[in-house]
């Protein structure tokens, strides 16, 4: 097992990855260009968490972090717009804006504890 597994943040990065992934996979009337965008920056919440695990150093880390953080803004933004656009259900936005709120609190505060 790797040590990112282990992270409640890593996980709830996931299963909001699998969220955007069937939200997209099911949703094709959605623009190719904010699908991918959403797809991608969904992602880089995950491998971001992942990467910036297995870095020795805080600063390193704490980078990584940040980056995921500024991902998670990003899907929070896109579904704002997407939403408006009628192209989720308020239940799905809804549930992903909570998780993504409660993930950039997460991170905000390994971010923190890393610069101490």
């Amino acid at each position: 097992m790797f040590p990112y597994e282990n992270l409640d943040v890593y996980k709830k990065a996931y299963s909001v990855n699998q969220v955007i992934y069937r939200l997209l996979k099911g949703n094709k009337s959605i623009p190719g260009y904010a699908r991918d965008q959403l797809g991608r920056a969904s992602l880089s919440i995950m491998l971001n968490i992942a990467e910036g695990s297995a870095k020795f150093s805080k600063k390193d880390r704490r980078n990584f972090y940040v980056t995921a953080r500024g991902s998670t803004f990003e899907c929070a933004a896109l579904i704002s717009f997407l939403i408006e656009e009628n192209e989720m259900t308020t239940e799905i936005f809804e549930e992903l804006k909570k998780e993504y709120d409660s993930l950039s609190r997460m991170l905000f505060t390994m971010i923190k504890n890393l610069e101490e």
